[in-house]
């Protein structure tokens, strides 16, 4: 059985890219921007669009360029519509797929952070713009009543949970004995 398509897919074969940078925009339909709202959690992308300039390199294709969108995420503490624009360059190198799966987590390097691989055949821009718009996402969106909605849930502030807060608390509590 084989994996479902993805929901925003722009394949490019390899046998179209050289030596010479070959530049491709692409922008995600209303159904693709759905389905990736849904795939990511989101409640909505109201625009997703891309453009790389893509070239061989050695191992591989390269892919630099730019990931624009605007989209609706859901506060982690009130739910409420949080809309987020994205506009950022992106790098990223397609390898072909190694076959070789290791045993145990493997530790990145900094330079390998940003590696897609692919059959050798072709590189989907589309699902690559879409994992690049999903690491862009704010990971804790938070609405403007976001402070107030945990203050009154008995949720402490960092600053009132971390050690300056447990000092200030220390320091209230010393102010208000009477002295000796």
């Amino acid at each position: 059985m084989s994996a479902p398509a993805p929901e925003f897919s722009r394949v490019v074969r390899i046998d179209t890219i050289g030596d010479s940078p070959r530049t491709i925009a692409v922008a995600a339909d209303d159904a693709e921007r759905t389905a990736l709202a849904r795939r990511f959690g989101l409640i909505a992308i109201a625009h997703l669009e891309g453009n790389a300039a893509l070239v061989r390199v050695a191992g591989g294709i390269s892919a630099r360029g730019r990931i624009a969108a605007q989209v609706e995420q859901s506060c982690v503490a009130t739910g409420e519509s949080v809309p987020a624009e994205i506009d950022e360059p992106f790098a990223l190198k397609f390898v072909t797929v190694s076959g070789d799966v290791p045993a145990d987590e493997v530790e990145l390097s900094e330079g390998e952070l940003d590696i897609v691989e692919f059959d050798g055949q072709a590189v989907d821009l589309g699902e690559a713009l879409a994992q690049t718009l999903a690491l862009a996402l704010d990971p804790f969106p938070r609405s403007a009543d976001a402070d107030a909605t945990l203050k009154a849930a008995g949720v402490m502030s960092e600053d009132e949970a971390g050690p300056f807060g447990a000092l200030a608390a220390l320091k209230q509590t010393l102010e208000k004995k009477p002295p000796r």
